[in-house]
């Protein structure tokens, strides 16, 4: 569902952060760390999306992503 953020919770907690400040250095480091990988298939993922809310002409569509 939100791609991206599980890959980073994942990256950042992978040990857990000791301190805010090292938490904060782990966020930035692990986002300038994105795999394009990761960042083509946030891309897909989020277009799929937009296409799924067109077509459902602004309605609700979650039930489709299941599918």
């Amino acid at each position: 569902k939100h791609y991206l953020w599980g890959y980073l919770k994942n990256v950042v907690y992978e040990q857990s952060p000791t301190t805010r400040d090292d938490m904060m250095e782990r966020i930035r480091t692990a986002c300038a760390a994105i795999p394009k990988d990761v960042l083509l298939a946030t891309v897909r993922h989020f277009l799929r999306r937009i296409n799924l809310c067109i077509e459902a002409n602004g309605g609700h569509f979650e039930h489709i992503l299941n599918d």
